[in-house]
């Protein structure tokens, strides 16, 4: 019997030992999976962080500081609104879609293709804030005229207030490009046609240097004429372009400084830049702005004496201005006309 009992319980260690065992391998077995999982669960982690960083980089946010607040606006927005000509023809000139525009106002000439495809917001004063909201865009973008209309169009999209300082035209109009530049993901693209804007401009400075003739800017409608001068909405021709104005007193008022035909006769000017307003707003004015200024009075300038009456584009100089296509087309109409000797 003794060694009987001595059998059982060696087999019976056995069988414990051997269960040990099979639980040791089991343990090792769960470890592994744990280890497993845990290495599984990080990968997956770190795919996510890399595809949100390429999300990040394709797309993401913008926060950008402007005269009328802060505005965080996405990368490479789809549906754009917008209610200045000059950021419209800046954002298609880096390749950016406009989906909607104001066309109760005149639409220069040179964006009515967008009035067969952008959709019709209202009026810089009025927008159509219905239409809008449906629109449900990304980004809208105001200037002077539709300032009023901040909060209200902030209410239903991201709003950001770009306008040009006359003042300080240059400073202020690369700043914007240089927002649109980011919002657009098109830096470089801005930074070229900048170069290029800039190149024109010195061509003209030099020009202007070389010579000592001067520029009255004027514009008529309706028979009577207002004057421009320096810091003016026209004074880009005296402030950037660097020719030296025939009246340094004139004030900066927005819509010019009223003045007599003997005044531009007394002026002397050798060069007239001259804005036709009436046909530029499409009013019924019988008499052209040449044809206001051709009298006797105007007949005695050098300007008219030399055949130095340069007509300005109304498009780039009165409803625009401030973008990269009208920019580039303001200096255009001057290099075209103005010959200094």
């Amino acid at each position: 019997m003794k060694k009987f009992y001595v059998s059982v319980v060696s087999v019976a260690m056995l069988t414990a030992l051997a269960a040990c065992g099979a639980d040791e391998e089991q343990n090792e077995g769960a470890d592994t999976g744990a280890e497993d999982t845990e290495e599984t669960v990080e990968d997956e982690a770190d795919a996510e962080e890399d595809a949100e960083g390429d999300d990040a980089a394709a797309g993401g946010e913008v926060t950008i500081e402007h005269d009328l607040g802060e505005t965080t606006v996405p990368v490479n927005p789809e549906v754009v609104v917008s209610f200045d000509n000059g950021i419209t023809d800046s954002i298609r000139a880096i390749d950016g879609n406009v989906s909607g525009i104001p066309q109760a106002n005149n639409v220069p000439g040179y964006l009515s293709d967008l009035e067969g495809t952008a959709e019709d917001v209202g009026s810089l004063f009025e927008p159509n804030f219905e239409l809008i909201n449906e629109m449900q865009p990304d980004v809208i973008f105001i200037s002077g005229r539709a300032s009023d209309n901040y909060d209200e169009l902030s209410e239903i999209a991201p709003t950001v207030f770009l306008a040009v300082d006359n003042e300080n035209y240059m400073e202020s109009f690369e700043s914007n490009m240089n927002v649109l530049g980011e919002i657009f993901d098109a830096q470089d693209e801005v930074d070229t046609q900048l170069s290029e804007i800039n190149d024109m401009i010195a061509g003209i400075n030099e020009r202007a240097e070389e010579s000592e003739q001067n520029a009255l800017i004027l514009s008529a409608d309706e028979g009577a004429a207002s004057a421009y001068g320096i810091g003016s909405r026209f004074g880009f021709i005296h402030d950037v372009l660097g020719i030296p104005a025939a009246d340094t007193e004139i004030s900066a008022e927005s819509h010019g400084e009223n003045v007599s035909f003997e005044y531009i006769a007394d002026v002397e000017p050798d060069y007239i830049f001259i804005l036709d307003r009436g046909a530029t707003v499409g009013s019924d004015a019988e008499a052209s702005a040449t044809e206001v200024i051709n009298n006797e009075l105007v007949e005695r300038t050098p300007a008219h004496q030399n055949d130095n009456i340069v007509e300005l584009d109304g498009d780039f100089w009165y409803l625009s201005g401030g973008g990269l296509e009208s920019v580039r087309g303001m200096i255009e109409n001057i290099e075209a006309g103005y010959e200094a000797e």
